[in-house]
């Protein structure tokens, strides 16, 4: 299952100087942030793979903490946009702004341009929101008036949402949610991890010293060695199974056809096998293994894989569903 000697001996030249970057940006965090270390490795998984990421977790998790606390570890470019029922698709990606001097209208560019957005509550506005900030996710562009304006790279939308409250908030549609490589839920911390929090935040201005300890050029070099991470045929095979057991769970020995409505979609294929190269990538290793598929598994999945009515009715989540799947999947 692993690649040639040639292929590693090569990646091992690379690999050290293109993620040194991670275990300083580590050591600022942990100085920051108590516990939270799985919303860090996917944070820096969904950077170093360009993609975006959505978080859900009661408020006073730390999600908001975390995210401004990377982007000044990078000193990256970050904006935060309050997402409510009256925001306009403008409040996003800018407008066009008449000029009385000259007689022509001129683009003024929104938050959108940025390292790092922040969608927060992004539940809360209306599908013509959504729609402009899909053209973002997806094409790495927005569209002012006539002309299309590249955004910044490394480019990432972090979104999070409150499970608990739901008036005033809105579904986010299937295809928004099919191009957030992850969705994490958080929970709360343990009960030693929240008296650290207590002894760290209990003044009347807790300290907060985060220093830049690299850039977003460094996350950028991380990428380009990502197409490096060798990944076994048969890994592939696995990755691809695990997906298509969403679909046609009958296939592979599971009688929960009743609780699936709709499978993951072939980006789940693709985001699974990225996020597991990004994975090897973070640790070092030129080379994907068994356990980096399945250690990702349920947070690239768990927004893709619909359940039905019934399913609900007996209080089965996703997550159930999808480790009986990968129970059931031989593993390589």
């Amino acid at each position: 299952m692993h690649p040639a000697a040639s292929e590693q001996s090569e990646f091992a030249k690379q690999a050290p100087d293109s993620i040194a970057w991670v275990e300083a940006v580590r050591e600022q965090y942990g100085a920051v942030m108590v516990g939270q270390d799985r919303l860090f490795r996917r944070l820096l998984l969904a950077m170093v793979t360009g993609n975006h990421a959505l978080i859900e977790g009661v408020p006073g998790l730390g999600k908001t903490l975390s995210i401004v606390t990377i982007a000044k570890c990078l000193d990256a470019s970050f904006r935060r946009i309050q997402f409510t029922p009256d925001l306009l698709p403008a409040d996003i990606i800018g407008t066009l702004i008449y000029d009385s001097r000259n007689g022509q209208f001129t683009p003024h560019r929104g938050p959108i341009f940025a390292n790092i957005v922040l969608a927060d509550e992004i539940n809360r506005a209306p599908a013509k929101v959504q729609s402009a900030l899909l053209e973002a996710m997806q094409e790495r562009q927005v569209t002012i008036g006539d002309h299309s304006y590249p955004l910044p790279a490394p480019f990432m939308v972090l979104a999070t949402q409150n499970p608990i409250e739901h008036e005033g908030t809105y579904g986010l549609p299937e295809a928004q949610l099919d191009r957030f490589m992850f969705k994490l839920v958080l929970d709360y911390p343990n009960i030693v991890e929240e008296r650290q929090i207590l002894d760290r935040m209990v003044r009347a201005e807790p300290e907060v010293n985060v220093r830049a300890v690299a850039t977003t050029a460094s996350v950028l070099d991380s990428r380009r060695l990502l197409d490096q991470v060798h990944m076994d045929e048969k890994l592939r095979d696995y990755v691809v199974n695990i997906v298509d057991a969403t679909r046609h769970p009958g296939t592979y020995g599971l009688r929960i056809e009743h609780l699936i409505r709709y499978g993951a979609s072939p980006r789940a294929s693709v985001f699974l096998a990225l996020a597991a190269k990004g994975e090897a990538l973070l640790s070092g290793r030129g080379y994907v293994t068994p356990e980096d598929v399945k250690s990702i598994a349920l947070d690239v999945l768990r927004h893709r894989v619909l359940l039905t009515y019934e399913a609900d009715a007996e209080n089965i989540t996703p997550d159930q569903v999808l480790r009986q799947i990968l129970d059931a999947i031989e593993v390589p």
